[in-house]
C-alpha cells in the first residue's frame, strides 16, 4: 500500500484510487514570465517521483500539469501587476496579447528543456491557461448562477462567506502569516474574497462581465476539470500555495461541482539559502544554468533533492550541491564496474519499495 502525506488531513494516509490501477493527478505549474529556479524546480521533481513511484507499482499513471501565461498578479491581493506584464516590461517588449504569447512560448520551452536535463519525465498534458480562457469563463458563470460572485469596480469576485468550509487546508502555515499575504480592499465583503475575473480595458480576453483576464485560481480549477474530470485523485504544489491559491481552488471547484473534487493534496516544502526560501521577489535565486555555468551536472542537483524528504526544507549551498555531485559520480562509477545484467537482491528490493512507498522517503 502506497502511504502519502494528504496536507487535507495533515496524516499519512494510505492511498485508495477512484479507479482500480489508475491514477490522476494534477500538478501547479509555473508562471511563464521568466526562468525558474532551482526552488521551484523542487515541485516538479517531487510531481515526477509521485509518478514514478506509482509507475513502478504498475499504475496507470494520467499527470497534468498547466502552464500560467496569463492571468497571475503579483499580490495575493488580487492586485499588483501581471507577472506577464511585468515580464514584458523587463525585456522592452510592447504590452501586448501578441508579446505576452511570444514570452510565454520562449520561457516554456525553456521549463522543457529543464526538467527535462533534470531526468523528469513530461507530463500527460502541459496545458496553457490562454487556451483556456473559455472554460474559465464557463466555470465562473455556473459559480455565478449559485450565487457565489458579486463585481466591484475591477472585477468578479467568489463570495468567501456562502461556501461554509472555505479554509479546509487551514492550519499550513499560521493564520497571520495567510493574512499579511492579503492586503486591505474596500470593495470586498471579506478581504479574502478572491478575483474570478479582473477587468482590464487596455489588454485581454472579452467576457460576459467586461475585456479582462482570468483569476489565477480559477485557472486551474479549470483547466484540472477540463482534463481531469470532476474528481481526480491527487493535487501538489508548493507549500507556498497551500493556504491561499489552494484554498481558493478547493472553493471554486467543490461549490461548482457540489462534491469533493480531489481526494490528496500533497505540498513540498521551499528549498532555503541561508534563512530565506529561495524567491524571485527576494532575489535570492539560483536557477539550473547557474549551475551548469558553475560545472555542475543537473542530475547532482537532483540527487540533493533525494537526499532529503519532499516535506522538509532543505538548505541549498554550493558545499552541499558539491557533494551530491561526488557522491553521484562515486555511484556512476561502482555501477559501471558491476558489468553484465546481475541479479537484483529481492530483500533489498523490498525494503527500498517500503521506504518509497512509505510518503515517497526518497
Amino acid at each position: 500500500m502506497i502511504r502519502l502525506h494528504n496536507t487535507l488531513s495533515n496524516k499519512v494516509e494510505d492511498f485508495i484510487p477512484i479507479e482500480p490501477g489508475r491514477v490522476s493527478m494534477y500538478h501547479c505549474g509555473p508562471t511563464v514570465y521568466d526562468y525558474i529556479h532551482i526552488g521551484n524546480l523542487r515541485a516538479f521533481y517531487l510531481a515526477d517521483i509521485l509518478r514514478r513511484t506509482f509507475e513502478y507499482e504498475g499504475y496507470k499513471v494520467k499527470q497534468v500539469m498547466n502552464i500560467t501565461d496569463v492571468g497571475q498578479l503579483s499580490s495575493d491581493a488580487d492586485d499588483g501587476e501581471d507577472k506577464m506584464t511585468s515580464g514584458l516590461k523587463r525585456e522592452g517588449k510592447p504590452v501586448t496579447l501578441e508579446a505576452m504569447k511570444e514570452l510565454a512560448d520562449f520561457y516554456t520551452d525553456k521549463f522543457k528543456e529543464d526538467i527535462l536535463r533534470l531526468n523528469i519525465l513530461t507530463p500527460s498534458e502541459l496545458p496553457k491557461a490562454s487556451d483556456n480562457i473559455k472554460e474559465d469563463i464557463e466555470l465562473i458563470q455556473t459559480l455565478e448562477s449559485k450565487g457565489f460572485v458579486y463585481k466591484t469596480t475591477d472585477g468578479m469576485y467568489f463570495d468567501i462567506s456562502k461556501s461554509k468550509e472555505y479554509g479546509v487546508l487551514g492550519g499550513i502555515n499560521n493564520e497571520q502569516n495567510s493574512e499579511a499575504r492579503v492586503e486591505a480592499n474596500s470593495e470586498k465583503k471579506n478581504q479574502k474574497d478572491f478575483a474570478l475575473w479582473k477587468l482590464n480595458d487596455s489588454l485581454g480576453y472579452p467576457s460576459p462581465w467586461g475585456q479582462g483576464f482570468p483569476g489565477w485560481h480559477i485557472e486551474c480549477s479549470a483547466m484540472s476539470k477540463k482534463y481531469l474530470g470532476e474528481h481526480f485523485d491527487i493535487h501538489t504544489g508548493g507549500m507556498d500555495l497551500a493556504p491561499i491559491h489552494h484554498n481558493n481552488e478547493i472553493a471554486q471547484s467543490e461549490n461548482a461541482c457540489g462534491h469533493k473534487t480531489v481526494n490528496y493534496w500533497l505540498h513540498n516544502e521551499f528549498v532555503i539559502m541561508g534563512n530565506d526560501k529561495m524567491s524571485k521577489s527576494l532575489g535570492n535565486f539560483i536557477t539550473l544554468r547557474t549551475i551548469e555555468e558553475k560545472g555542475f551536472s543537473p542530475l547532482s542537483y537532483r540527487y540533493f533533492l533525494l537526499t532529503s524528504h519532499y516535506k522538509t526544507q532543505t538548505n541549498f549551498t554550493w558545499e552541499a550541491l558539491e557533494a551530491s555531485q561526488n557522491a553521484y559520480r562515486r555511484l556512476k562509477e561502482f555501477f559501471a564496474t558491476l558489468g553484465g545484467e546481475g541479479t537484483a537482491n529481492e530483500q533489498y528490493k523490498n525494503e527500498f519499495k517500503e521506504k518509497l512507498k512509505n510518503d515517497l522517503n526518497t
